[in-house]
């Protein structure tokens, strides 16, 4: 049941059938709706509202995840926000990215070890799993990248095929949207 394993944990809100239900020591986490931070074990800091909302995070700190499944595989990452139905999910169970921010639907979904990544739009970074560094804005923005690195992509479908390709620029719909695996382009305009 909710919050039943808390032992010495202080300053915590769980509301919902098995949110913050692993919890013992863990200390000012906010777990609301259905499993939400299940797993959660030790960890503190964290805020989870939604269905399965950070539900395999054990100790990961500082984690926000909002919308039904947000960061629902993130297992021990850190300073992650994820906002929107499934966004940040971590398709591969065992998510430990680190200061990634997710929001959209499915935005981020597939990242399980990559770090300090910024997707905004619907489906934006969907496959990146171990790519670093990169920022995509817009819908369908770097949506197959996979483990890339250092790219910029700001517009609708920008960079949307790029799977390996480092260190591109690409700005306005559509640009750079057959790139695959070249590095260091720019494109500007649709």
């Amino acid at each position: 049941s909710s919050g039943a394993a808390i032992t010495t944990g202080t300053l915590n809100v769980s509301m919902g059938l098995s949110s913050l239900s692993s919890t013992t020591t863990g200390t000012h986490n906010v777990a609301l709706g259905y499993n939400s931070l299940l797993a959660n074990t030790t960890a503190s800091n964290n805020t989870a509202l939604g269905d399965s909302a950070l539900s395999s995070n054990t100790t990961g700190t500082n984690n926000t995840a909002v919308g039904l499944q947000a960061g629902v595989n993130h297992v021990t990452g850190n300073y992650n926000t994820y906002l929107g139905s499934e966004a940040g999910r971590s398709a591969a169970a065992g998510g430990t990215g680190t200061s990634n921010t997710a929001l959209g639907y499915a935005s981020g979904y597939s990242l399980t070890s990559g770090g300090n990544n910024t997707f905004v739009g619907l489906w934006s970074g969907f496959t990146n799993s171990t790519g670093a560094s990169n920022v995509a804005i817009g819908g369908y923005a770097m949506q197959y990248n996979t483990t890339s690195n250092n790219n910029t992509a700001v517009g609708y479908a920008a960079l949307n095929k790029n799977t390996t390709g480092d260190q591109n620029v690409a700005v306005g719909r559509i640009a750079l949207t057959e790139n695959t695996t070249g590095n260091y382009n720019v494109g500007i305009g649709p």
